[in-house]
């Protein structure tokens, strides 16, 4: 039954035949939790996996294609933020490794999305809004994630939910869309294909992995926290969703009164992320995490999530019709 619908989903489906995966689900490229080895252990069981090249220099980023080509025959891709301050090497290295998905955020997607497409390259563009997703397929890019007001990490300054941002997206381009944005369950992913998405981008469920790089203290506080232990803030500088800690509560008191962009790049400082997720310092650290972290309970390998994800998702669509 699961390789019969496996088959239908790769020959009917946008995302899969873009991609050629089994499963039209990606693993998002997360700083500091998206590594070679939670890129590969995704790719191996039929989604496409993505390396997190926002928190890695151009040659630890080699060093993790290296090792991701290594270690899996099917498709994978990195993320690369747009706004990288060694952007230029970064794309070299992608291209010199023969990676052929890449998928940028943060930035102008006409900046590099030419250049990518020259060498062979599919490009998918994070985006925020329908203006934004109109400007990527402008550019030339294959694809777009439609990620909404729940995601963790950085977010779009319009705070649009994603059951208004998906179909929105969806109706105003003609390329395919990827969903993302507080989807972590077969359910989730249900929904966003109703509303019109051609495949979803999973990064907290997938963080919460034993792939994951993140910190293990890191990983059991996703599965700890509860509805409402995340909030998006500091919009002033780059909106991001954190976990409620004492950081968190630092940068809240100085936005309540008022502070302004310097004081809170101060506050932020350089490194506060992987103080965090990386580095397990749960008090101080910038611990980004998605809304669906509250419906997480358990730490488990990869290709179990994605399976329970694809499972519970046919399962689901079966019930209703």
């Amino acid at each position: 039954m699961f390789i019969l619908a496996h088959k239908s989903i790769s020959m009917e489906n946008r995302i899969a035949n873009l991609f050629q995966i089994d499963f039209p689900i990606i693993q998002a490229g997360m700083v500091w939790c998206s590594g070679w080895k939670l890129a590969s252990a995704v790719s191996n069981a039929g989604g496409l996996g993505l390396i997190g090249s926002g928190s890695m220099h151009p040659e630890t980023l080699e060093e993790h294609i290296v090792k991701c080509q290594k270690a899996t025959q099917k498709p994978f891709g990195v993320n690369i933020p747009l706004l990288y301050p060694e952007i230029e090497k970064v794309i070299d290295v992608v291209i010199r490794n023969h990676v052929k998905i890449v998928f940028t955020s943060a930035g102008n997607p006409k900046t590099w999305t030419a250049k990518l497409k020259e060498n062979d390259i599919k490009v998918v563009h994070v985006v925020s809004s329908v203006k934004f997703a109109l400007k990527s397929q402008e550019a030339g890019v294959d694809a777009v994630v439609a990620e909404g007001f729940e995601a963790g990490g950085h977010n779009g300054r319009e705070e649009t939910t994603s059951f208004c941002l998906i179909p929105a997206v969806s109706d105003a381009v003609d390329i395919p869309v990827i969903a993302a944005g507080g989807i972590g369950s077969g359910k989730a992913m249900l929904a966003a294909m109703v509303l019109g998405a051609d495949g979803v981008q999973i990064g907290t469920r997938f963080a919460a992995s034993q792939e994951s790089s993140a910190h293990e203290k890191f990983k059991n506080k996703i599965v700890e926290i509860n509805e409402g232990d995340t909030e998006l803030v500091l919009k002033k500088l780059a909106p991001v969703r954190l976990i409620k800690n004492d950081f968190y509560l630092k940068v809240k008191e100085a936005e309540m009164r008022g502070a302004e962009k310097e004081e809170l790049s101060l506050l932020l400082g350089k490194g506060r992320s992987k103080k965090g997720m990386f580095n397990g310092e749960l008090d101080e650290g910038e611990l980004e995490i998605g809304q669906v972290s509250a419906m997480i309970h358990e730490v488990k390998p990869a290709a179990d999530i994605l399976r329970e994800i694809w499972t519970e998702y046919n399962d689901v669509k079966k019930s209703l019709c």
